[in-house]
C-alpha cells in the first residue's frame, strides 16, 4: 500500500495535502499502466484510502483525458490524453537525437555554433548543439534556458505560436539583456510577423553584445513549428551581411530535419 488515508494518519504525514494529492494521482496512473485496467476498489485498496477519495482522483484525471473508462461502470484505463502527452516527450526527444547530425554538419559548413531549440513554459531551451571550426566561444547552451524575446531561436518560436499564447507572453515585463533588447510589445509584434512570413529571425547584440545570431523554423509531422534552429557568433564575423548568407542553407538544413521528423511540404 502506497498512503495511509489523511483521516487517519494526517500527524504522522508531514506531506501537504495538495502534494499528496498530485503523488496519488500519478501512483493511479502508475496502477493502470501496470494493470492494464482497475476498478475503483482495486484502486482504493492499492493507494490505502476510501472509495471515495480514490473515486475524486480518477474523475479528475478523466476529466483531462488521462484515464478513460471501459464502458458504463466499467474499470478504468490510460487514456489517449497520455499518449498526446507521451507524443510530446517523444518529439523533443527526435528532435535533440536527429538534431545532433544536423547540428553537426551545419555547424563544419558555417564554422559556427549552431543549436536547436524549444518553446518550455514561456522560455527556449537548447536541446542540441554543435560547434563550428571558427567558433571561439567554450559556452555550452545544450540544457540551458534562454529568454524567448532576445534570441533568434525564441522570436521563430514566439513567430510560430499562437496569438493567444505570444499575447499573453508579451504581457510580461521583459528584460532588456542589452541596450539592444527590443521589449516594447507592440514593436516586437510587427518584428514577429515578419519572421513568420519570411521564414527566419535575427538577433544582432540582443542577448549579448558583440554576439549575432540567425535562426529558421524545423516543422513537425502536421507542419507545426516544433523547434528553432539558430547559428550564431561573434558580430565581427558573423556580419549583417553574412547572416543574409547563411539563411539559405540553414533552412535547406531545418527542412532536411522536418522532412525527417515527418514533415513534407506539398
Amino acid at each position: 500500500m502506497r498512503n495511509q488515508d489523511p483521516g487517519n494518519a494526517a500527524s504522522d504525514n508531514p506531506v501537504p495535502s495538495q502534494v499528496q494529492s498530485v503523488d496519488r494521482a500519478i501512483t493511479v496512473l502508475e496502477i493502470l499502466a501496470r494493470n492494464g485496467e482497475a476498478g475503483i476498489t482495486e484502486i482504493s485498496v492499492e493507494l490505502g484510502v476510501h472509495k471515495s477519495t480514490a473515486s475524486r482522483l480518477v474523475n479528475a484525471l478523466e476529466s483531462r483525458g488521462l484515464v478513460e473508462q471501459l464502458g458504463e461502470r466499467g474499470k478504468y484505463a490510460i487514456g489517449f490524453g497520455i499518449v498526446r502527452l507521451a507524443g510530446a516527450a517523444t518529439a523533443r526527444m527526435d528532435i535533440a537525437k536527429l538534431g545532433r547530425h544536423s547540428c553537426q554538419a551545419l555547424a563544419e559548413s558555417l564554422g559556427e555554433t549552431v543549436n536547436i531549440a524549444v518553446a518550455d513554459n514561456g522560455v527556449a531551451i537548447n536541446v542540441s548543439q554543435a560547434k563550428g571550426a571558427a567558433a571561439i566561444t567554450t559556452q555550452n547552451w545544450t540544457g540551458q534556458r534562454t529568454p524567448l524575446h532576445a534570441t533568434s531561436s525564441g522570436k521563430v518560436l514566439l513567430a510560430y505560436m499562437s496569438e493567444t499564447e505570444r499575447r499573453r507572453l508579451l504581457r510580461r515585463k521583459l528584460e532588456q539583456y542589452t541596450p539592444r533588447t527590443t521589449v516594447e510589445p507592440g514593436d516586437l509584434t510587427l518584428e514577429l510577423d515578419r519572421i513568420a512570413e519570411e521564414g527566419y529571425a535575427v538577433c544582432f547584440e540582443e542577448f549579448e553584445l558583440g554576439m549575432h545570431a540567425v535562426a529558421v523554423p524545423i516543422h513537425g509531422p502536421g507542419g507545426e513549428v516544433v523547434a528553432a534552429m539558430s547559428a550564431s557568433g561573434p558580430s565581427y564575423r558573423l556580419s549583417k551581411q553574412r547572416v543574409r548568407q547563411i539563411v539559405r542553407p540553414m533552412t535547406e538544413a531545418a527542412e532536411e530535419l522536418s522532412s525527417q521528423l515527418g514533415y513534407f511540404q506539398e
